[in-house]
């Protein structure tokens, strides 16, 4: 299958697995996009948000399932993105009751995935590349 990068992403973000890459710059485009979209007062609605949500447990899944496939221990890993996911999904609930501002949570999504993927995400790809040779 090929992947097609749109330079959305920064080259300190890539992981050179073209798979992973090309979800995580979904996930940027989409913050991007709900960042512009709820410029002011905020978005009129939050579906756009429960779908980042929901997109980033999809690419959760695909990382653990590549990690499956080539036999890479993701106990860890998966422990992590639960727990963000719990604290992504707590945050949103703030922001529909409106104890927390639509602008602080996409921040938090924002920072916490780029230190994700620097912290945890690249020597994860360097142990799928290592178990792949």
């Amino acid at each position: 299958m090929e992947y097609t990068l749109t330079g959305l992403l920064p080259t300190a973000l890539l992981i050179d697995l073209p798979e992973i890459d090309v979800q995580h710059e979904e996930i940027f485009r989409r913050i991007e996009m709900l960042k512009t979209s709820s410029f002011g007062n905020g978005p009129a609605s939050l579906d756009e948000f429960h779908s980042l949500l929901d997109y980033l447990e999809w690419h959760f899944a695909s990382e653990e399932r590549v990690a499956r496939q080539l036999g890479v221990d993701f106990a860890d890993h998966a422990k992590v993105h639960d727990d963000n996911l719990r604290t992504l999904r707590k945050a949103l609930a703030a922001v529909h009751d409106g104890s927390r501002d639509v602008h602080s949570f996409l921040r938090y999504t924002e920072y916490w995935f780029e230190r994700h993927i620097i912290d945890e995400d690249k020597p994860f790809a360097a142990r799928l590349r290592e178990r792949a040779t």
